[in-house]
């Protein structure tokens, strides 16, 4: 396949959007001839982008049929192509806000399909002549259901009118930072890596037009900025605009308790800190057991964590987790289990009975250019699939299921892969001796962060106090006991996720201090 004429492209191969290999259908529209109504209908739809899946593509030259392009193309009259874009640039203008998609003439099996990409927009809520008649002074919004679109009814229009200028912070243009801050080389690789009709013509084409036709840039022509995803993954230093983009591993062999340990930190482009994270854990940490069975001659192969399961699992976390906050990705690596924590938690779509039965099906995304990026890239399932293919990766291998945990305020999320009863070691538990003077309630650890606190503390000051490299080991099995029992207290008890928040000694935390074995 190949773009026609040559100063055209797009940022995905053609051939991709035909199948559908990297854009999930209710993502593309098939259009036989040229329909104006219907392609304006559609282009409002996808700038709309109510489930903030990235819009979609909108392919006029091709049949369709229940949902499969017809092939070999019908296609389009070369010589009516000029006024057909013309007409959809006057598209653009009847909808409000303005909204103009990216078009690229393509050659596909010698037919002419003209390609409108329509990334979600920056000014929703859009809307859209219900019809093109003389007549008409009606206007709708219009959004996507499935592999359709239609018209929004009050519940989808309440919804569009609330998402107004809330714009995705990976798909926001960053003020901070100019197109000299993207890697050509960068961008390059990533167009030969998909396939991309734009490769070819990226080497001589102006960089500013580049990164627009990429929509990973926007802004005035004399002075572009680039979006945050492109920051995030043509960049070579993401960490310099979002802090702790990163991905920190942390091997505790002997368990949490014991004092040595080791860790390793990930950083760059989005796609090749996972890369990397992914294969350090297949090197590092995957391993395989053959068992053989005295009443069969087939023997059974397992390993400790399935690999599926682990680059699932890591995937869904730097796809979900928020680069507004300055908190990395963390794999902690236990005896018999491996923990990856990410913020924030879930979306609120996701309800809790779905969690615990693990069935995740969002409403919306928190990252759709990443989401989008990601799966262009074969790094991530999309579409809610990845946890279903990481549970049956587990069956398959005779693990246990995943165990997914969160709270309330949704403020974090961890993944736990229990590792395989073939390799599990059982290591004798020693009950510690509770001297009479302190309650049963108080383990070392908690004592251990009363006799820090002899100042107020924030949650960072004190996991360097205690020497911890686990974040949530120290909010959930060491601050959250010590809070319950009023040992504790918070300088913001109705803000407890503040970020300048500090904990301190109560009066029957000195108590249990005092009454506390010196040694």
């Amino acid at each position: 396949m190949k773009t026609t004429p040559k100063e055209f492209g797009l940022p995905i191969n053609i051939q991709d959007l035909l199948t559908a290999r990297t854009v999930e259908w209710e993502r593309l529209e098939f259009k036989a001839g040229w329909n104006p109504e219907a392609v304006l209908h559609t282009m409002c739809a996808f700038a709309n982008d109510l489930h903030n899946l990235g819009g979609g593509y909108i392919l006029i030259g091709v049949a369709e049929q229940k949902g499969q392009p017809v092939l070999p193309a019908a296609g389009l009259n070369p010589k009516e192509l000029d006024a057909i874009q013309k007409e959809v640039l006057r598209l653009g203008h009847l909808i409000i806000p303005p909204y103009h998609p990216l078009m690229a003439p393509c050659d596909v099996g010698g037919r002419v399909v003209l390609v409108l990409s329509a990334p979600g927009g920056q000014t929703r809520p859009y809307k859209a002549p219900v019809s093109l008649s003389r007549e008409n002074r009606e206007y709708g919004y219009y959004v996507r259901k499935g592999s359709a679109t239609v018209r929004a009814k009050h519940g989808d229009e309440v919804e569009l009118i609330s998402m107004a200028a809330t714009v995705p912070f990976d798909d926001r243009i960053n003020l901070q930072a100019s197109l000299d801050d993207l890697d050509l080389g960068l961008v390059r690789a990533y167009l030969k890596r998909v396939g991309s009709d734009l490769y070819r013509s990226s080497a001589k084409m102006d960089f500013n037009d580049l990164c627009r036709r990429m929509n990973v840039a926007e802004g005035p022509e004399e002075r572009a900025h680039p979006k945050n995803v492109g920051l995030m993954f043509f960049s070579e230093r993401p960490e310099e605009f979002f802090p702790y983009c990163r991905i920190e591993v942390a091997h505790f062999p002997e368990g949490l308790g014991a004092d040595s340990f080791t860790e390793k930190t990930f950083a760059g482009p989005l796609d090749r800190m996972l890369s990397e994270a992914i294969n350090h854990l297949r090197s590092q940490v995957v391993e395989e057991k053959v068992i053989k069975h005295p009443d069969r001659a087939e023997a059974e192969r397992c390993s400790n964590y399935p690999f599926v399961a682990l680059e699932e699992a890591l995937g869904n976390a730097v796809y979900h987790r928020a680069y507004d906050v300055r908190e990395p990705v963390e794999i902690r690596i236990l005896p018999d289990r491996i923990l990856i924590h990410s913020v924030p938690g879930p979306d609120r779509s996701i309800r809790d009975v779905d969690l615990r039965n693990r069935r995740f099906l969002p409403r919306r995304y928190r990252n759709r250019r990443i989401g989008e990026f990601l799966k262009e890239l074969e790094l991530t399932e999309g579409r809610g699939t990845g946890i279903p293919k990481m549970t049956r990766a587990l069956e398959r291998n005779g693990s246990p299921p995943p165990v997914f945990h969160t709270d309330e305020e949704r403020t974090y999320f961890v993944t736990e892969l229990l590792i395989h009863p073939a390799f599990s070691r059982v290591t004798p538990q020693v009950t510690p001796q509770v001297t009479p003077q302190v309650t049963p309630q108080v383990t070392p650890q908690v004592l251990q962060l009363l006799r820090v606190l002899s100042r107020p503390r924030s949650r960072g000051e004190l996991q360097v106090k205690l020497k911890l490299a686990d974040r949530e080991h120290l909010r959930t099995q060491i601050l959250r006991p010590a809070l319950a029992a009023g040992w504790v207290g918070m300088s913001k008890p109705d803000k407890p996720n503040a970020a300048d928040q500090r904990y301190h000694l109560t009066e029957p935390g000195r108590e249990v201090v005092r009454n506390a074995p010196k040694k």
